[in-house]
């Protein structure tokens, strides 16, 4: 086999940046699932899910710059222990904010073949692990807060982009479940790259109560919220995932999103799971409203 360090171009391995496991080496205060059904899942850094053996996907975010390639052997240990398949979102920059690319430079990069051995160094390693992968990249892309590098593009380019870099993950892993991962908005299946490149689609669900009274008026439930964006890509026939999920505000809004996310709506026939994003926000909400707290343990907001 191959040796580990031989497999990383020497790009992802500048910097000395190890990205630590991606899921919780500690548990804090142990929390369960949501009631319901519908099976579940987390990105969980702070392990607070660890102990729950309901979860049934571990959920890691990986840039492909400047990343030690390793540590997703171990998130593979830790997921098969738990019974779990993995998610990994790949995102085509690095973590490290003074080195990141412009969008151009990203661009012209994917055109010309420069990122297609980093694609390639990550994908060979999701193939040799045990556990079953979906590889989810650029999410967010119909996004246009300015938060990713790969977001507001001009569809086509966006299109080809994903075709690319797909065709070099299926290369060295064929065996891969690959998500299409919109944000959810009007305008998102100009982005779709096409039946051949898409397994399942994953779409963004937070609920932010104190933005929403402020901003739209009235809380936001569920179903409000995740409603229309399932219409947006039911049509395209494949399965549905929240890939990301969270909610803050207080503890009767908190209450009820908890009550309604793993319910089985006949409407959403599609939907197959949720993963909760177990974390704070890292990038600021709109209209000053700051990083909210999405972790399980912080989402209640005391009046």
């Amino acid at each position: 086999m191959m040796k580990l360090h031989e497999m990383i171009p020497k790009r992802l391995r500048s910097g000395g940046i190890i990205v630590p496991l991606l899921i919780g080496m500690t548990s804090y205060s142990a929390q369960a699932a949501p009631p319901g059904g519908l099976p579940f899942g987390a990105y969980d850094p702070p392990g607070e899910f660890s102990t729950d053996r309901e979860l049934t996907t571990e959920h890691l975010f990986l840039p492909w710059e400047d990343v030690f390639l390793g540590s997703l052997y171990d998130a593979d240990v830790y997921a098969r222990e738990r019974n779990r398949d993995l998610m990994v979102t790949i995102e085509p920059w690095t973590w490290t904010r003074d080195s990141r690319n412009t969008p151009s430079f990203l661009i012209n990069g994917i055109r010309t073949g420069l990122y297609d051995e980093n694609m390639r160094a990550i994908c060979s390693i999701l193939d040799d692990l045990e556990s079953d992968v979906t590889v989810r990249w650029a999410q967010e892309m119909d996004d246009d807060s300015g938060q990713f590098i790969w977001s507001n593009w001009e569809p086509s380019i966006y299109v080809s982009a994903f075709q690319r870099m797909i065709n070099v993950c299926r290369s060295v892993a064929p065996d891969v479940t690959v998500m299409w991962s919109p944000l959810g908005r009007e305008g998102l299946e100009e982005y779709y790259p096409g039946d051949d490149y898409v397994d399942v689609i994953g779409l963004s669900v937070f609920g932010l109560q104190a933005w929403e009274e402020e901003i739209l008026g009235e809380a936001q439930t569920f179903t409000d919220i995740f409603g229309p964006r399932y219409e947006r890509v039911q049509g395209f026939g494949k399965p549905v995932i929240v890939a990301e999920l969270g909610y803050v505000g207080d503890a009767g809004y908190v209450d009820d999103w908890e009550n309604s996310v793993r319910q089985d709506y006949p409407e959403y026939p599609r939907l197959t799971s949720v993963v909760y994003f177990n974390q704070q926000e890292v990038y600021p909400w709109p209209d000053d409203f700051g990083l909210p707290d999405w972790k399980v343990s912080e989402r209640v907001v005391r009046q």
